[in-house]
């Protein structure tokens, strides 16, 4: 939500926060058009068609290869193989940088916050992406689909990252724009952060059960403070 707004629902938190996780797309890096093009060109290339927008960028923050057998099961090899390689060709010209992450990074580190992403993108891919804005060394950990069997909204890959940093999940938050986070964070039992400057509306990340809302992630520093502030 806005400043003043910023804490929602059923927030039962007693534990101080110790790691702040993120998830990539959509909320660390903007990667609405480089995905999109992805898509297009690949169901183009493969199908002959391309879907509706809205229909291409609905499962966006689950993995790729799902999200292929959904469009369609016959050729979800092939388009997961033609997706991978136009992104590639494509990937540091479309990708785009959210203005004040840095900055917002810069506090979380200077006030002593652990930080890791989870992410359902390879986590080599995932790591392309932070450092095109050098952006990977405030991270300790990136957990990508390649690191756990299940994936978002199953909380396997937040539980794995709070286990390999030596916390609890309640002792997290999860910051994505997508409502697959907000499950993920719910289920895991990590504090599910909404960033709305994402892909999926406010209406959305609610109806997943969103328990806190950012407006941009220059926020982010404040509310990690009032949440340990009320533990």
């Amino acid at each position: 939500m806005t400043k003043k707004t910023s804490l929602m629902k059923n927030n039962q938190n007693t534990r101080p926060i110790e790691v702040v996780l993120f998830d990539l797309d959509g909320t660390l890096v903007d990667t609405a058009a480089l995905i999109l093009a992805s898509f297009r060109y690949a169901t183009q290339k493969v199908l002959g068609y391309s879907p509706p927008d809205e229909q291409l960028t609905d499962m966006v923050g689950i993995p790729l290869d799902y999200q292929m057998r959904v469009i369609s099961p016959k050729h979800a090899d092939e388009l997961v193989r033609v997706y991978r390689e136009h992104n590639s060709i494509v990937h540091d010209e479309l990708i785009k940088y959210f203005p004040g992450t840095r900055e917002a990074l810069d506090t979380l580190q200077a006030e002593g916050m652990r930080m890791a992403v989870v992410t359902s993108k390879r986590r080599e891919v995932a790591a392309r992406g932070l450092s095109r804005f050098n952006l990977s060394d405030y991270f300790e950990l990136v957990i990508g689909s390649n690191d756990t069997d299940k994936h978002k909204p199953d909380p396997e890959p937040l539980l794995l990252a709070a286990e390999r940093m030596s916390v609890s999940a309640d002792q997290t938050i999860y910051l994505g724009d997508s409502p697959y986070d907000m499950e993920a964070a719910r289920a895991a039992g990590s504090i599910a952060v909404a960033a709305l400057w994402g892909m999926f509306s406010r209406e959305r990340l609610r109806a997943a059960d969103a328990q806190m809302e950012l407006t941009q992630i220059e926020e982010l520093p404040n509310l990690v403070r009032n949440l340990n502030r009320i533990c």
